[in-house]
């Protein structure tokens, strides 16, 4: 008897520390949770104020800059006016310029991505892409090409968020052959995806920058804003997708946008 009174103090004490344990374990949960929630909370809160700013800056941003080109025509009409106030001027109002190109960009990125799917042959979405780049390519002496063009890639996507998110990468490459190279787009299914791919004969990326050129803000591009990329794995994460990139220095780079296959697609 004496035994079975040990064994089953011994059992209960082994029950109680596992329930501890495990009460230990649910409350350190429970606590990074509630955690989690005051960031997120915190979080978007400050997404809505630093939204709210922007607006705010760009509404009198808008009024300086009409009225600084008011200004300019009204002064270079002016003969006694000297070309170094005008140069001055012209820098300033195309400071103003830039400036409100950033908010704008700044907004797009911190905004609610609403999406509108529908089934999209995405190559043909790249093919009105290539078109509507192919004079932009020529005058960088890049040579933009399609492959596959006839090949049909349904996916249940927004084409004008599909088709910023690939305009951006394809300017990118583009800006990143200043000297010339080629410039390959293409569309084809990859196990449960289809890929839109961008590869470009350019310099490549260092391995230390692939992942910061994801961040916004991030730009090595003298008059870069470094939303581009981020914009671009954003829309791809709002449908459920994501970017890859693949690069070697001197070689190139080759990025991927993954998204959920189409019922349809081959």
């Amino acid at each position: 008897m004496l035994e079975l009174a040990l064994g089953a103090g011994a059992g209960l004490l082994v029950g109680l520390g596992i329930a501890g344990l495990a009460g230990w374990y649910l409350n350190r949960r429970l606590l990074a949770a509630r955690e989690q929630m005051r960031q997120a909370e915190r979080l978007a809160e400050l997404g809505s104020l630093t939204g709210g700013l922007a607006h705010e800056i760009k509404n009198p941003l808008s009024t300086v800059q009409l009225n600084l080109q008011l200004l300019q025509e009204d002064l270079a009409s002016d003969r006694s006016t000297p070309p170094g106030v005008l140069s001055r001027l012209s820098t300033i109002t195309r400071e103003a310029s830039r400036l409100r190109d950033t908010l704008d960009d700044f907004l797009r990125y911190a905004g609610r991505i609403e999406i509108q799917p529908q089934t999209v042959n995405l190559s043909q979405l790249l093919g009105e892409l290539v078109d509507f780049l192919s004079p932009q390519a020529q005058l960088a002496k890049v040579q933009l090409r399609h492959a596959n063009p006839d090949q049909e890639v349904l996916a249940h996507v927004d084409p004008k968020l599909i088709k910023q998110a690939c305009l951006n990468l394809m300017i990118n490459a583009i800006q990143a052959m200043p000297n010339g190279g080629e410039l390959i787009v293409s569309a084809g299914p990859r196990d449960r995806w289809v890929e839109l791919s961008i590869t470009d004969t350019g310099p490549g990326i260092p391995p230390e920058e692939q992942d910061k050129i994801f961040q916004a803000y991030y730009s090595k591009r003298k008059g870069g804003t470094g939303i581009g990329l981020a914009m671009t794995k954003r829309i791809a994460q709002e449908h459920g997708g994501r970017v890859e990139l693949k690069s070697e220095v001197g070689k190139g780079s080759r990025f991927s946008i993954l998204l959920p296959r189409g019922k349809s697609s081959s």
